[in-house]
């Protein structure tokens, strides 16, 4: 399975991949009509500033054991044991926000725009990368094979 990588050192913070990612997530794919100092965008990325200073892209983990879904009671969130990715399915959401609360890293969100469902990195599902491996400049978010 893969799962993205992250190079801190080498992040500038250009928020490229939180572009990338809004860009392909979004219904117009209009780049002039992304506002991309919103937390409200639909971004399911982020870009974060660690103690020490430097650019954390931060992205959801696809965790091996997902707090979200063990915290999820309608089963909306669910890992595929094939692909290692932890998906979300809105049509069974509740809209309870527990996956929000119980993931450690953070980087779950509620969708501000119809406040019913969540924003999650779905890796992007049915491309062969997620865009924002692409659109990184500087080769900071790569997708990797892990056993």
């Amino acid at each position: 399975m893969k799962r993205i990588r992250i190079d801190r050192d080498i992040c500038v913070g250009c928020m490229s991949c939180s572009v990338a990612c809004m860009l392909s997530h979004s219904e117009t794919e209009n780049i002039h009509q992304l506002d991309i100092d919103n937390l409200d965008n639909g971004s399911r990325n982020h870009i974060g500033v660690a103690a020490d200073g430097k650019y954390v892209p931060i992205f959801c983990r696809h965790c091996d054991r997902p707090e979200c879904t063990y915290t999820c009671m309608a089963g909306a969130m669910t890992k595929n044991l094939e692909t290692g990715r932890v998906e979300y399915n809105s049509e069974k959401c509740a809209s309870c926000f527990m996956c929000i609360m119980a993931c450690p890293y953070g980087v779950l969100k509620a969708d501000n725009r119809n406040h019913k469902t969540i924003l999650k990195c779905d890796l992007c599902a049915g491309r062969d990368e997620p865009a924002c491996i692409n659109n990184c400049p500087t080769g900071a978010i790569t997708f990797e094979e892990v056993e």
